[in-house]
């Protein structure tokens, strides 16, 4: 049986993706090589990263307004680092929105002072903080688009003169926004873009270079933008497979497309957890996420039958993370309706059993 992968990461990916990155993996391109023996150096390779680079400004409209595409290695966590490491000279302000926010907030203050400038903690994370300022005299302000364990999106961005900084690793190319609003993006590959192993990093080069301390060669956005993205080997099979994505994203129409879909999966699954008296949502309804739902059962006794239910139907990587428990659904870009469709109808046939 083809399970329904509801897995918040490492996630699922289109099946016409894995066909071709599994074949590569054999024989790339009939040139009797595998893709992962291949030189970094060689034409074959540079183009399939020219190529990434470029699918990336082509899909978030960003094309010849000042932005780089970057595919860099240490998951969007390194990126907590080298964003301030690279903007942060005297003050920034963050959004707390939840666990991986905190996180960014931890890292950036080992260099400069961070203040939050809202949070949600209060209410463990079940939010998006809203009404809060940022200071112009700000270095940058830093958000997170999505929040994977407690299910929040941010559903508008606030308007200011200072760089804005988003984490989209959970949700990037789900949705359209006006991507020119931000300075810098970075998103883990793991969600909506291919294997885990690189993360994507778009930044508006005319940010950078605006800190007087020293940058460790690594760590310096502006070294892996004149390097082309190659300063030292990059992670081969995750960029080859992040580019299948983002041409299969492309051949379906692009962002406009996907988000429609998006829409109708999110709309069956919280309609479902909103009728059943046996599931109650965790996120407010005003914030909740396109990509994860969040949800208990309001009858713990009824754990057992619907866990044995879940895995009779092939579905799979619905337990919730131990900060919020209860079960999340993530929805990401390659997750067929179908999938969702089974998981209401376990959901649903829970209740006539109930």
């Amino acid at each position: 049986m083809k399970k329904h992968n509801f897995s918040a990461g490492p996630s699922i990916l289109p099946q016409e993706v894995l066909l071709k990155a599994s074949e590569a993996v054999v024989d790339y391109n009939n040139s009797g090589l595998s893709l992962i023996e291949i030189s970094h150096r060689s034409k074959d390779f540079v183009d399939i990263m020219e190529n990434a680079r470029a699918l990336v400004l082509e899909l978030l409209g960003l094309e010849g307004k000042g932005y780089k595409a970057l595919f860099l290695q240490g998951g969007a966590s390194t990126q907590f680092l080298m964003v301030a490491l690279n903007l942060l000279e005297t003050r920034a302000g963050y959004l707390n929105s939840g666990s991986w926010a905190a996180k960014a907030i931890k890292e950036a203050k080992l260099y400069d002072d961070v203040y939050e400038v809202g949070s949600s903690k209060d209410a463990n994370y079940n939010y998006i903080p809203k009404g809060y300022e940022i200071p112009e005299d700000y270095d940058y302000f830093h958000c997170t688009s999505n929040n994977t364990i407690f299910g929040t999106q941010m559903k508008s961005f606030p308007k200011t003169n200072v760089p804005m900084v988003c984490d989209m690793s959970s949700d990037i190319f789900s949705r359209t926004l006006d991507f020119s609003q931000f300075g810098l993006i970075y998103a883990g590959a793991q969600k909506n873009m291919g294997p885990a192993g690189t993360t994507l990093v778009v930044v508006k080069e005319d940010i950078l270079g605006k800190v007087s301390r020293k940058i460790p060669s690594m760590m310096d956005y502006q070294v892996h933008i004149d390097k082309g993205s190659m300063y030292n080997t990059p992670p081969v099979f995750p960029i080859y497979t992040s580019m299948l994505t983002l041409e299969w994203l492309k051949n379906k129409g692009g962002i406009a497309a996907i988000e429609k879909e998006n829409e109708k999966k999110a709309s069956l699954m919280y309609s479902e957890i909103d009728l059943n008296p046996l599931f109650k949502g965790f996120a407010v309804k005003e914030d909740r996420s396109f990509m994860n739902a969040t949800f208990n059962l309001t009858n713990d006794n009824l754990k057992d039958t619907f866990e044995t239910m879940l895995k009779e139907a092939g579905i799979s990587g619905v337990n919730g993370h131990r900060s919020v428990g209860g079960y999340r659904a993530s929805m990401y870009n390659a997750m067929p309706i179908e999938s969702v469709k089974a998981l209401v109808e376990v959901m649903s046939e829970l209740e006539s059993k109930a």
